[in-house]
């Protein structure tokens, strides 16, 4: 078999590669999405202490620290089995509303954005944050940097850091919100609801207004029929700090809703021998493999996820994008709420309702009286043993599960991060994106590999996430060979 692998993917957090072998005839006979790194925090936590979670687990990425930070927190609320004080869930969700603007402004302009808004087969060079800038306009690269420094400003504020915040404590928060600082702060959550709303325009002037663009989302390329997963608030709304975990089926009915302590009645992991990922899936349906559909265990957890999950967003602009959405990607609305838009490319729109939801939210917690209430910790008095925490990290549903002796020593954990969930979406997305790209005859293009690999950029996945690389860039090379094991060709960039 011809073999051709894409290692180092580009453009995520993280490392991991592809590859895609043909058979004799030149079609795609298999591709494998393959995450070579182990990360191995579950193991190396036990024997800590467990208030050591919140800054420990951090550690796992440093794009979102701040997801890992909430949950781990959270967690701990459950291990003491102490309730935090109104005000302290209030600046948390602050806190962490102001992280999700920061988060989705990145992967839209740096990550995801540049394969729209330069074109998914512009040369790499262009094809980046600078191309995206000067296609855009400096004044536009200036506002993407501006909402980022001054988001960063709040998060070192009230996390104590400004990469891996230290503020969560079992049953509060250690950073209480002055006047003054709630006044800036409203101005900066202002500016972001005017950020996000700007940067819905821009998706809509550069990428609904091309053709060729929305016929790309629309295609059966990056087409798949999943269950989704997202937690909805009481009134199954999206919400990213808390609330009950819903799941729906492809058709959009709700398949189960339960409270995050409940995961390991719903989720179950599956191991393969070919990758350190592990497939979760959910137990009410089975494992059938890497396939989608109604029969079909497997689940999405994404942005695309968290609204087709929900009957709708908590705030109103944010509300009024949701209806834009489902409507022009052609959803009808059965029993009172949307069917599920299963184009997995619309993902980049739906993290920019998102990101306006975020803004919004942003502001109505930073306006709301209490936020300024310096009662932020409740007393710990129980001996700990169990706890789970979950937020919605960006990428997905994140879990904390912790178990401790009595002294509050760690004796076990289990973790199911965002990227996780999503990750047999991404390997199928990957693999009908190769079988529908190559076929006999198919020159193989940089930009063809960048079209297989905006397969899973869209999920904007986070690969054992605290690895870095130098000097910076990031090589690839492409080896292209025939069915009797001998090289063809070779593509490589910074090499």
């Amino acid at each position: 078999m011809k073999r051709i692998s894409i290692d180092p993917i580009t453009r995520l957090e993280g490392h991991g590669k592809i590859e895609i072998f043909l058979n004799e005839e030149g079609d795609v006979a298999n591709a494998y999405f393959q995450i070579p790194e182990l990360r191995g925090f579950e193991q190396f936590s036990v024997g800590r202490p467990a208030e050591e979670m919140p800054r420990i687990t951090n550690r796992i990425c440093g794009v979102c620290p701040e997801a890992h930070h909430m949950a781990a927190t959270k967690a701990l609320d459950a291990l003491y089995h102490v309730e935090p004080t109104p005000a302290a869930k209030k600046v948390r969700e602050m806190f962490y509303s102001s992280f999700y603007v920061t988060d989705h402004t990145t992967h839209f302009y740096a990550l995801g954005g540049p394969d729209f808004v330069i074109g998914p087969e512009a040369p790499p060079a262009e094809r980046n944050i600078l191309g995206v800038i000067h296609k855009v306009g400096v004044d536009i690269g200036k506002q993407v940097i501006d909402t980022r420094i001054r988001n960063h400003h709040v998060i070192k504020t009230l996390g104590g850091r400004g990469v891996h915040p230290v503020a969560g404590l079992p049953g509060g928060w250690s950073k209480a919100v002055t006047e003054e600082e709630r006044q800036e702060f409203e101005e900066i959550a202002k500016k972001n609801v005017d950020f996000a709303l700007f940067s819905l325009k821009i998706f809509d002037d550069i990428v609904l207004a091309n053709q060729d663009y929305v016929d790309l989302i629309l295609s059966d390329t990056y087409t798949h029929q999943t269950y989704y997963m997202g937690t909805v608030d009481e009134n199954n709304h999206v919400n990213f700090y808390d609330g009950m975990i819903r799941v729906v089926d492809p058709t959009g009915k709700e398949f189960v809703k339960y409270p995050a302590k409940d995961y390991m009645s719903h989720i179950a992991e599956r191991v393969e021998p070919w990758t350190y990922l592990k497939f979760p899936y959910l137990k009410g349906v089975g494992w059938k493999g890497l396939v989608d559909g109604q029969d079909s265990g497997l689940y999405c957890a994404t942005p695309l996820s968290r609204l087709n999950a929900a009957d709708g967003m908590a705030t109103p602009k944010a509300q009024e994008f949701f209806e834009k959405f489902y409507e022009t990607l052609g959803s009808k609305k059965t029993n009172g709420r949307y069917e599920p838009v299963h184009f997995r490319l619309a993902t980049h729109w739906a993290r920019l309702i998102e990101l306006l939801y975020a803004a919004e939210r942003m502001l109505e917690l930073i306006t709301d009286p209490e936020i300024t209430d310096p009662n932020l910790r409740q007393v710990v008095e129980t001996t700990p043993d169990e706890g789970i925490g979950s937020v919605e990290a960006p990428r997905g549903t994140l879990t904390h599960h912790y178990w401790t002796d009595e002294k509050g020593i760690l004796t076990k954990v289990n973790l199911i991060v965002g990227t996780t969930n999503n990750y047999g979406p991404i390997a199928m997305s990957v693999k009908k994106a190769a079988q529908s790209l190559i076929q006999k005859g198919t020159v193989i293009s940089e930009g063809l590999l960048n079209k297989i690999e905006m397969a899973f950029r869209n999920y904007d996945p986070c690969m054992s996430c605290a690895t870095h690389s130098l000097p910076g860039q990031m090589p690839l090379e492409v080896t292209i060979y025939d069915h009797k094991g001998q090289e063809v060709e070779k593509l490589s960039k910074n090499i």
